[in-house]
This record gives C-alpha cells, structure tokens and sequence, in this order.
C-alpha cells in the first residue's frame, strides 16, 4: 500500500500545508468516515458541518474554509481537482490481468508485445496490433486488424469488432462492444433489406467507455470519438457519430446516427438525441430531455419534466393535451381584443 507524506502531496499540487508535514496518507475518504491515515476534501461550503467534526489525517480546501478545519489542511485552488490528483497515485485497484491466462487464443499474424498482459480466455485475431504495457481481462475478444494503442486497460468479457482503433491510455470496462453493425436498413415493399456497415469505430487518447456501452461502426465513413472522452455505463452511440474531445456522457444516453457533438459538451443520463443532429462545442445537457434539432449556441438545455405526485402528474397530463386548444381559444381572445381596442371609423 502506498504511502504519501503530506509534504510530497503539498508538493506535487503546489498547495499551501497548514500541520503535520511528516504524516502519512494511505488512501482517500470521505469527511464523515476518514480516519487519521486518509485524505479527504470539501469543495462545496455548505458541507462545513462534516470538515468541522472530521478525523481525516488532512484535508483538501481552500483557503475561506481553513478556519473551520481542526486537522492537516491542504490549501488549493479546487479541492475537488486535486482530490482527483492523489487518489490516482493512491489508487489500489488492481490490474484487468496478470501475467498470460490459459486458454488464450494469438493469430500468428497479431503484434503483441512481451508487456501486454492477457486473462485466460481470450482471442486476439489476425492482423491486430497491440501497444506496451495494454491489459486485457479475461474473456475479451479482439477482431481481425483492430489496434489498442499503448497503456490501455480493459477489462473482462469485453468486445472489439474488427478493425477498431482505440488509442493511448483508455480504459474500457466490462461488457462494453465497440464496432457492432449500425443500425442501417432499407424497405422494399415491407421488407428490411441490411445495409453493410463498412465504416469503423475511432476512439482518441485518454478516453473511458463505461460498462454495457455500445458504440456502432459507421455505415460507410467512421464512428470517431475524440480525445478524452468519457462514455458512462450503459451509453448507445450510433453509426457515423461524431463526439469532440473532453466531452462527457452519463449513463443510459442514447445517441442517433450521423450526430455530431463538440468539444467540452457535458451530457446527462438518460438523454436522447435524435440522429442527424448537430450540438456546438461546450453545451451541457440536463438528464432525460430529448434534443430533437441542432444546438447551435453555448449554454444549458434541458427538456426533462421533473417528478411530482401522481395526482399533480394526472391533471397536468390532462392539462398538456389541451394545449392547443387552450392555445387556439387564447388566440381568438387576443384578435376579438384587438378588434376591440380599433378606434371607431369615421363612417360610423
């Protein structure tokens, strides 16, 4: 277990130390369950009644909060930042793999590495090339001439289609498909004839793609994810989309074909955009609403209708689909008041 010293973390944030510069930080926690040998931090202020009481061995905050903090304080510009910081060095979670598992299954023709360690079970293809220092848990399927870059991590029971490029330092958890079919059809006369989706799937540096997401190949040009991109559990990208780097997307979203989004946006839950679509770069959406034209300005939108009782729900229901009628008796109001208010013609 790795041990820190609050000067070496003091140093490696550039922060301010108020205590103990030889105490030892072993892990993280939070303010109300940290013990002497854990970091914890506050970012918000109206947790001050947690930092007040707290028996961490330190504490990440800024510099309005050191008053109220009765441990080792860590003074930095955002607590939350470079929390994110040391729990990485701190971080114990182990490798997708050790060593080379039974039961795996290298094409002849497939590049890997001596550094690339491999749980049992697993079938890398022909013509893959794999970087340095790459974990693959066990169970993962890799299809014929796909390319993970160095460093990457992923984690069991995980599936690569064919021709794949993921790049440097991804981490792809468990149960995720990157480059299954698009969901591409035509009707002749009733019947689905398929498409052949002859594009791929591009995933830039630094990116995450949580458990259960499924990223579709494109049609016929690519599927391209940027650089540090962050795909929550359970996401659905379609064929042909296009997200910009540092963009983030949360759990159970569901993106349509041919949209793109761009730079810096930050997608809620449960969201559903239509395909075809365009958002601009640095757009945040609020969980469950549905986009169903291009954002074309920077700002946050929301289209969710937030929980109320069931008796309130029912007679706002009732309420929505009367809208237009109420809409058109309004618009009949307004044109017998403008009639109203004309001044009198000299005729009368």
């Amino acid at each position: 277990m790795a041990q820190l010293t609050l000067a070496f973390i003091a140093e490696q944030l550039n922060a301010q130390l108020v205590g103990d510069a030889t105490a030892l930080i072993s892990a993280v926690g939070t303010l109300e369950d940290a013990t002497s040998s854990q970091l914890s931090f506050l970012s918000n202020s109206k947790y001050r009644k947690f930092l007040q009481s707290t028996q961490a061995g330190a504490v990440l905050i800024k510099a309005e909060d050191q008053s109220y903090c009765p441990v080792n304080a860590l003074i930095v510009n955002d607590p939350y930042v470079a929390f994110a910081k040391i729990a990485q060095l701190l971080d114990s979670t182990p490798a997708a793999a050790y060593g080379r598992g039974q039961n795996i299954v290298i094409d002849p023709s497939a590049s890997v590495p001596d550094s690339v360690v491999i749980g049992p079970n697993v079938v890398i293809s022909a013509g893959v090339v794999i970087g340095e220092n790459v974990q693959i848990g066990a169970g993962c399927f890799i299809g014929e001439n796909s390319k993970i870059a160095a460093g990457c991590k992923i984690w069991p029971n995980v599936t690569l289609y064919h021709g794949i490029q993921l790049g440097k330092n991804c981490l792809v958890h468990s149960g995720a498909v990157i480059g299954a079919d698009g969901f591409g059809f035509a009707n002749e006369r009733g019947r689905w004839l398929k498409i052949p989706q002859v594009g791929t799937v591009i995933i830039g540096d630094d990116c995450e793609i949580g458990a259960n997401t499924t990223i579709d190949r494109g049609a016929l040009g690519d599927t391209v994810v940027g650089n540090n991109v962050i795909l929550d559990n359970q996401v659905q990208i379609a064929h042909n989309v296009q997200i910009g780097d540092h963009t983030a997307i949360a759990g159970c979203t569901v993106v349509a074909g041919s949209t793109k989004i761009g730079r810096y946006c930050i997608i809620g839950g449960a969201c559903a955009i239509n395909g075809h679509m365009e958002i601009c770069d640095g757009v945040q959406i609020t969980g469950m609403s549905m986009i169903i034209k291009s954002i074309t300005e920077k700002g946050i939108y929301s289209s969710g209708t937030p929980a109320s009782t069931n008796l309130e729900w029912r007679k706002n229901s009732v309420r929505f689909r009367q809208l237009d009628q109420m809409y058109q008796k309004l618009r009949e109001l307004e044109q017998q008041m403008a009639a109203l208010s004309q001044p009198p013609s000299q005729d009368e």
